[in-house]
């Protein structure tokens, strides 16, 4: 198993993905997946650019492994079930079950996704005794927590262009 510098290593290059992600007006979540020690995928949000409410930093990051299994003449099953992903935020709870399809071993977040998570915050689906539903994963959490809440905080600080009108924040005091 990975030590902990490891993992803080890997969480430091999600968190350069979160922080592009905030820089485009995204919810600042980045993750990549670790096969045989090389990073083979990388995701961040694109849903305000997409207008896709599917396109979480997971689910791109699943696409890519899928092609460069492809392009490598590599079994995407046998991929999946020795990579490590890490993610800036707890996996939500469709990410999460896809994650489970995949029969990832093992993710290492930073912080935790208190009202969508699907590690353990909201709902446990990684480690539920789900029939046919792929293979419980293992879960670090807290690497790099402290960083990933303060993008997390930025964003939020903000206005969401994205947003529908009537769900945009009345800033009071400005000018």
């Amino acid at each position: 198993m990975e030590s902990l510098e490891s993992h803080k290593y890997w969480m430091k290059k999600s968190l350069q993905f979160a922080d592009n992600a905030l820089k485009r007006g995204e919810v600042p979540v980045g993750c990549i997946f670790v096969y045989d020690d090389k990073v083979i995928a990388t995701g961040s949000n694109t849903v305000n650019e997409t207008k896709n409410a599917a396109r979480h930093a997971e689910m791109i990051a699943i696409d890519e492994v899928l092609e460069w299994c492809g392009k490598n003449d590599k079994d995407s099953k046998d991929v999946f079930g020795h990579l490590t992903v890490y993610v800036t935020v707890e996996p939500c709870i469709m990410c999460a079950g896809a994650l489970r399809l995949m029969r990832v071993p093992l993710v290492v977040y930073g912080c935790n996704n208190e009202r969508f998570g699907g590690c353990g915050s909201v709902l446990d689906v990684h480690s539920d005794d789900i029939v046919d539903y792929g293979s419980k994963f293992q879960c670090i959490n807290g690497v790099y927590l402290e960083e990933a809440v303060k993008l997390l905080k930025d964003f939020y600080s903000g206005e969401n262009p994205n947003a529908p009108e009537e769900k945009k924040k009345l800033k009071t005091g400005r000018v």
